[in-house]
């Protein structure tokens, strides 16, 4: 009984060590990766811009009525957690600005997608985060065990896997 209550309370000092650490690191954050593609721009935009059924963290999703002129939709995930985004910016074949609109989740911020030509017909893209993490557990384990760029890179390779392509990603 006695290694039971150790184990609990060691438990719980852990947690209150990351919580405490987590409070004191930044509720925002910035992280952003390119990668190259040897589809052209308007194909890479036309993607992105689509249904999102070609990414491997999404199980299902739908259209939602337009909020102040802006597209939006969600995405369930395969922690079956549903995700409210809304287009905040639209530039075919170049720019796509996409914000989380859900609002009692426990991050929230903005993904921006910036395409460019290459030589030779194929696409950059690049993906700029601008996040917050509000539950300091989450930032904890953020910063210190999944990283800032984790999502960032496992989309850029489901969509090098859409076109049949690899994805090098950069800094």
């Amino acid at each position: 009984m006695k290694w039971v209550l150790l184990a609990i309370a060691g438990l719980v000092v852990l947690v209150g060590l990351a919580a405490l650490v987590g409070a004191l690191l930044p509720l925002k954050h910035r992280a952003t990766r390119k990668a190259r593609y040897r589809a052209s721009p308007e194909a890479l935009y036309a993607v992105l811009a689509g249904p999102p059924d070609w990414r491997t963290g999404v199980k299902s999703f739908g259209v939602l009525p337009e909020k102040d002129g802006r597209k939006q939709w969600w995405e369930e995930d395969s922690h079956r957690q549903k995700i409210t985004f809304e287009l905040v910016e639209d530039v075919p074949a170049r720019k796509l600005a996409v914000r989380i609109a859900g609002k009692k989740l426990p991050f929230g911020g903005t993904w921006t997608f910036d395409i460019a030509p290459t030589s030779g017909g194929g696409a950059d893209l690049r993906i700029t985060e601008e996040g917050e993490i509000y539950n300091v557990i989450f930032r904890f384990m953020a910063r210190y065990f999944f990283g800032y760029t984790a999502s960032i890179e496992g989309y850029l390779r489901d969509l090098a896997t859409k076109f049949g392509d690899t994805a090098a990603i950069e800094a």
